[in-house]
């Protein structure tokens, strides 16, 4: 994380830079959290919610927290109309992003196979990379036509996902730009749960996760870049509701949370988001586990790195070849060709743990 971070308050908007990065958020006041699931408890995406018990209300982010801009409701939202509730999640190490989504609305329209019915509207731009990602609204446009725009960046370093709510007899989202493969998984899953009728009232209960880009290539995965999603760091990301309520087919408001409709196609405008470490009542005893570098095969040199978990007071490294270090995180030079079985144990004030890798590391 770079230090020495400095705030400007410029035209209303907050500016953070932090070496290479910069972003402008349309709703500064607020840096909503992301939940940290356990490895081990990951959520299913098979429309049964109970892998969410765990993540806090406090995670929870409400009809209160958004805006209506089209129409000129503002904040005076009508939780009779419309009301929904997101949690958002990720799991350290897997560069995924879940979401749960509860909507309650008064009129409910799925029915045509078109993009025009009830959406919830997600748009990430994790890198932090901001400025406009969709061909509608590039400046370029001016010298490049609109239609090449599209295959060369319409929604590269950011996605904006068209999630339908329901789908019926459709995929489950749009993305709206040249990389419509990153919906499908492995990228993305999808799983609902509703007993909903055309034009009826009702509740919806949907889970999802994605898997945002720093650049996202119309050539597929291959050439594209994976956002890596660490701990405590920010992510911008914001999402609205799109709400058809007539037999019309006439979308009734533009409800966001990032009070700003150029949040669909700019990072400038999205919310922050904190990706936070694992609550206290699931952070886990003392757990031994490391990982290591190979610095230079020829040398037989390696780096190897401690990441235990918990109060850790007493580190022992045993490298397989009769030698130890007692440093957190040594480097090591083998004498000769070898698989080798190294292991750490480390110790605080209740008791010690060991992890053992057998044959990870190999001379030659």
């Amino acid at each position: 994380m770079m230090k020495n971070i400095l705030l400007f308050l410029v035209f209303g908007f907050t500016i953070t830079c932090t070496g290479h990065r910069l972003y402008a958020t349309a709703n500064p006041d607020t840096t909503y959290t992301i939940f940290q699931f356990p490895q081990h408890k990951m959520p299913r995406i098979d429309g049964d919610f109970s892998d969410w018990n765990m993540v806090p209300d406090s995670y929870a982010i409400g009809l209160d927290q958004m805006k209506e801009t089209v129409n000129g409701i503002g904040f005076n939202l009508d939780a009779n109309d419309l009301d929904i509730s997101v949690k958002v999640g990720w799991v350290k190490n897997l560069n995924r992003l879940y979401f749960y989504v509860e909507v309650y609305d008064d009129f409910w329209e799925f029915e045509q196979l078109n993009i025009k019915q009830d959406i919830f509207e997600l748009v990430v731009d994790a890198d932090v990379s901001g400025g406009n990602f969709i061909k509608k609204w590039n400046a370029n446009k001016r010298n490049i036509p609109i239609e090449e725009l599209h295959f060369r960046g319409h929604g590269a370093h950011a996605q904006n996902y068209h999630v339908f709510m329901p789908a019926i007899h459709k995929d489950w989202a749009m993305v709206w730009g040249n990389t419509p493969w990153i919906k499908d998984f492995p990228f993305a899953n999808a799983a609902y749960s509703h007993n909903l009728e055309q034009g009826k009232s009702g509740t919806l209960k949907m889970e999802f996760w994605i898997t945002p880009f720093d650049y996202a290539a119309i050539e597929g995965i291959n050439s594209s870049v994976v956002s890596e999603l660490k701990e405590n760091e920010i992510i911008s990301m914001s999402w609205c509701v799109l709400d058809y309520d007539n037999e019309n087919k006439v979308r009734k408001d533009f409800i966001n949370l990032a009070h700003n409709t150029n949040m669909i196609h700019d990072g400038d405008y999205m919310n922050a988001f904190r990706l936070m470490p694992l609550i206290e009542s699931l952070q886990p005893g003392l757990q031994a586990n490391w990982s290591f570098v190979e610095v230079d095969r020829d040398r037989r040199i390696f780096a190897f790195k401690d990441e235990s978990l918990g109060s850790v007071e007493k580190w022992t490294w045993d490298f397989g070849d009769g030698t130890t270090s007692e440093e957190r995180h040594p480097i090591h030079q083998y004498s000769s060709t070898g698989h080798w079985t190294v292991v750490l144990t480390v110790e605080d004030e209740s008791g010690k743990s060991i992890r053992s890798k057998v044959w990870d590391i190999v001379t030659k």
